[in-house]
């Protein structure tokens, strides 16, 4: 092995007896020499007779006993910080979230996780948490174990957890919620074998709880001057409207019949060739039935048209997984892959009339779209520094109708929660709950165990597998940012601040 001994000579100093072996890479000694001098590799310049040593061949003679001049100077040695860092393997829980601004967990009570992944989608929506922190408690509520399993109990709990859940960033134990949702549902209090609770579905829960809010929280006011139009805060904030038409497809004479069904989520359904949400919503708009047919005097198959005629801002859509078998007595689970968007139109679902409505803000998204490609075009030699300093002030602008709180003006949706299930039966495996925080970025609520994720993990949750399949969506208003000089220019100059139906991205919808 060629291994040589040489002296090297540095400025002032000297290094005698320095070990230099050839078959190694010329790095390794330049490592060697930066123990002993300070200067990084990358600074270094060693010199033998003339010749510069390479990073990667060595191009030079080396003899026992050689003199090699170095040439660098070393960086100045960092003034140890008075607070020492600390790394987040050496951080409890509590330091962990609070150097990530990570909001708080809920601790899973023995299968609990369809409570705690629901709970965690909910609480995203700003307008719910500021209508809770409202509520106020009800003196004329009943008593006993039926005040405790009342709607006004679930909701005076639901407003303390929230709340306690705002103060505090570590992991909080919903113990007195679950005791009040169980009074009010024995069918959720089930336990197994082995006396720990049975899982259970939790969109069925999402629905549940819907319910009891539905009948306590008031409906809002847009202003002093202007009534409210809904019965609920949830039917107004979460609650659509179908227009539907029945026509026999065996009596062509028979008279269409119409009406209005609400809502308060939609469903995609899942078939063979659905493979995107879309289309699977569209399938639930046309479904055909049988019922008793007047003119005919029996059962008749029916065409059954829906159309949406009322957009709520916050848009439920659940994802129909499980499918009763009758012979294994569990609701399997369909596992097949369905692509959702992160940013969903709902226009084509729309009737004629609501797509009219909806036309006059969309036109305004189109334009400030137009405009930012335009700006992106005159300045493609510029960077994206220059970019974005250049890039104009905007103000948010509502996303409700002037004369509909909590409904949406465009028909554009941002996804802002997933709530997702992991197994094969809605009687066992997992929920968690994925929620945006700021931009782009999420936040997985895993019972007690929070941590930030990036957009790429949420699109991976349209199933396929054994992996977190997308079980509920909840999608929130795209809002509007329009330039002030087009602000200026449409309100000459009269722009007075929403307070109510406005909304910025990211911040108003993140959960903390």
């Amino acid at each position: 092995m060629p291994s040589f001994t040489v002296n090297v000579k540095w400025g002032k100093e000297s290094f005698k007896d320095v070990e230099v072996n050839t078959d190694e890479e010329p790095m390794l000694f330049k490592a060697q020499l930066f123990a002993l001098t300070g200067v990084q590799p990358d600074r270094q310049k060693v010199l033998c007779k003339g010749i510069s040593l390479k990073d990667d061949e060595w191009n030079m003679p080396i003899k026992s006993g050689a003199t090699l001049l170095l040439l660098g100077t070393k960086e100045e040695v960092p003034q140890e910080p008075v607070e020492k860092p600390k790394f987040i393997e050496d951080m409890n829980e509590n330091e962990i979230a609070t150097a990530f601004d990570t909001p708080a967990g809920l601790v899973n009570l023995g299968n609990t996780c369809y409570m705690n992944a629901t709970l965690q989608c909910l609480r995203s929506v700003r307008e719910l948490r500021d209508a809770l922190k409202e509520y106020k408690e009800d003196s004329s509520g009943a008593s006993g174990l039926a005040g405790l399993a009342s709607p006004h109990a679930i909701t005076m709990s639901m407003k303390s957890l929230f709340e306690d859940m705002e103060r505090r960033n570590d992991s909080i134990t919903p113990v007195l919620f679950l005791q009040r949702f169980h009074a009010a549902f024995p069918s959720f209090s089930q336990t197994g074998e082995n006396g720990t609770y049975r899982q259970q579905d939790a969109n069925e829960y999402w629905s549940e709880l819907l319910k009891m809010l539905q009948q306590k929280l008031p409906a809002q006011k847009l202003s002093a001057e202007q009534g409210v139009k809904h019965s609920s805060f949830i039917d107004q904030w979460f609650g659509g409207t179908f227009d539907v038409q029945m026509k026999c497809t065996e009596a062509e004479d028979e008279p269409v019949s119409k009406s209005k069904e609400n809502f308060l989520q939609l469903s995609c359904f899942i078939s063979t060739e659905v493979k995107y949400m879309h289309s699977g919503l569209r399938l639930r708009l046309k479904e055909q039935l049988t019922k008793m047919s007047p003119s005919l005097g029996r059962d008749a198959v029916y065409s059954k048209t829906s159309l949406i005629s009322r957009l709520p801002a916050y848009l439920t859509v659940q994802f129909v997984r499980f499918q009763y078998k009758g012979k294994e007595g569990i609701n399997a689970k369909v596992l097949k892959d369905i692509k959702f968007p992160i940013e969903f139109d709902a226009y084509e679902l729309c009737t004629p009339e609501l797509q009219e409505k909806l036309s006059p803000v969309r036109a305004k998204f189109n334009e400030v779209s137009n405009a930012e490609v335009e700006r992106t075009l005159k300045g493609k030699n510029k960077s994206k520094a220059e970019l974005e300093k250049e890039k104009p002030k905007t103000i948010p602008q509502p996303y409700c109708f002037e004369d509909d709180l909590g409904s949406n003006n465009s028909g554009y949706y941002t996804l802002q929660a997933v709530l997702t299930h992991q197994g094969r039966s809605s009687s066992s495996g997992h929920y968690v709950g994925w929620v945006r925080h700021k931009d782009d970025q999420w936040i997985m609520f895993n019972d007690d165990h929070v941590s930030p994720v990036d957009q790429e993990s949420i699109l991976k949750l349209s199933g396929g597998g054994d992996w977190h399949c997308a079980y509920v969506l909840l999608y929130g208003p795209k809002v509007l940012e329009l330039p002030v000089e087009m602000v200026d220019k449409e309100a000459g100059g009269d722009q007075q601040q929403q307070q109510q139906g406005t909304a910025t991205t990211g911040e108003n919808m993140s959960v903390d």
